[in-house]
């Protein structure tokens, strides 16, 4: 990867959840600054991941945060809707390096390259891309990405556990927990469940 001279790495958090947006973020490392640490969001206590993030934050070259609504989810899929979160945070991403340069450095055919955790890519990013299986455990850029991305959704489960009381948001961050299900069943879905998901649908058949 020493040929190029931006390394993009991207990573997701929330495609599993019945509730919420589904998150990804992209990073560049600064190689001068590195943060000491990193690696997959989920092997990291949420004490470490909240250590890391404003760190990566302050010393990275660049970073982006992007998000894919509840609509979206339930109208495109959640795959599909992953990937449209993935290429809104490259895109913002490539504006704030541009912005910081005053010229477009990442533009198509210069030397910059995206790493995105996974098998798969989305369509239409702005650079070449490599899809890395288990890639947030072996590229430090993912595994930054990964962690900004799942303590922003945190985050923002967090607020909707004051929006929306009763369902633990803060608590299971919408995953389908046994306390989810069950505040699922007591109150039924809420404007920020995904209604396409099986255990959402299954109670709105009966509401």
């Amino acid at each position: 990867m020493s040929s190029f001279s931006l390394i993009i790495g991207v990573d997701e958090a929330g495609r599993g959840p019945w509730a919420g947006p589904v998150t990804a973020a992209a990073v560049v490392l600064d190689p001068t600054r590195p943060v000491e640490g990193l690696t997959d969001s989920k092997k990291l206590s949420e004490k470490a991941r909240d250590r890391l993030a404003p760190l990566i934050r302050e010393r990275a070259l660049a970073w982006s945060v992007a998000e894919a609504s509840v609509e979206e989810i339930d109208t495109l899929n959640i795959r599909q809707a992953t990937f449209l979160a993935m290429q809104r945070a490259v895109a913002d991403l490539f504006r704030t390096v541009s912005d910081k340069s005053g010229q477009n450095r990442t533009r198509p055919g210069t030397a910059a390259v995206i790493l995105i955790d996974g098998n798969a890519l989305p369509a239409d990013l702005p650079a070449p891309a490599r899809a890395i299986i288990k890639g947030d455990l072996t590229e430090p850029c993912i595994s930054a990405a990964s962690i900004l991305a799942k303590t922003h959704r945190d985050a923002q489960m967090a607020s909707l556990c004051i929006s929306y009381p009763g369902y633990g948001f803060s608590g299971h961050k919408g995953y389908g927990t046994a306390a989810h299900a069950e505040a699922l069943a007591r109150l039924g879905p809420c404007a920020v469940h995904r209604q396409s998901f099986a255990p959402v649908r299954a109670l709105l058949r009966h509401c």
